[in-house]
């Protein structure tokens, strides 16, 4: 075998091993279907870009504040039942937490949605009532595990909506509150990993 011929060879091979190390990350970070399912995503209300004295104000930006909205209107009464029911004291830690930061935004909320112009719920969804109702229907030492994973899942949910608002939104009322969410909910969120009883495999599910 010629000396060309060798060197041939180790430039294929060098450029094929190139070309798996670029298609790897791709495998890893691509727009896969998990991925695209835990991408975060808001609502078009039709409302189109109005101009307020806060800054533009965008059909994302309303979603935003009506999420915050209705979060607080489920997750307040869930920290609530965690104080009183819960058996573990790092549950009732996160209750305790959940109902002091829902108190704070749902408060920021309210004061966005009226100097905005933006309606708001006075009542959680049909869906937020279910998780409501099962909390209230979980008996002994079923509630600790079913509070830490309705809780933690819906936070994991909105999580990435707030980073996508602090990072787009040019109204600087919806950015504001998208800053104190970000703190809120990654505290959230910690607090109910530290309960130990999170289920990570199951997170991603509806």
């Amino acid at each position: 075998m010629s000396e060309r011929t060798i060197a041939t060879g180790l430039v294929v091979s060098a450029l094929v091993a190139t070309l798996a190390a670029l298609l790897l990350p791709v495998q890893l970070f691509g727009e896969s279907s998990a991925v695209a399912q835990s991408a975060p995503s808001w609502d078009d209300d039709g409302g189109g870009t109005v101009d307020t004295r806060y800054g533009p104000l965008t059909a994302m930006d309303r979603d935003f504040v009506r999420k915050v909205r209705l979060a607080g209107l489920w997750e307040l009464p869930a920290g609530r039942q965690a104080q009183e029911r819960g058996r573990s004291p790092a549950v009732k830690t996160a209750g305790d937490h959940l109902v002091e930061g829902h108190t704070e935004l749902d408060r920021r909320a309210i004061e966005a949605g009226r100097a905005l112009g933006i309606q708001l719920a006075n009542q959680p969804t049909d869906q937020q009532q279910g998780w409501l109702a099962q909390l209230s229907a979980a008996q002994g030492d079923e509630f600790d595990p079913l509070f830490a994973q309705l809780l933690r899942r819906a936070h994991g949910k909105v999580f990435g909506l707030v980073a996508l608002v602090r990072a787009q939104s040019e109204n600087t009322m919806v950015r504001n509150l998208a800053t104190r969410a970000n703190n809120i909910v990654l505290d959230h969120i910690t607090v109910l990993e530290k309960t130990g009883m999170v289920d990570f495999s199951t997170l991603n599910s509806s």
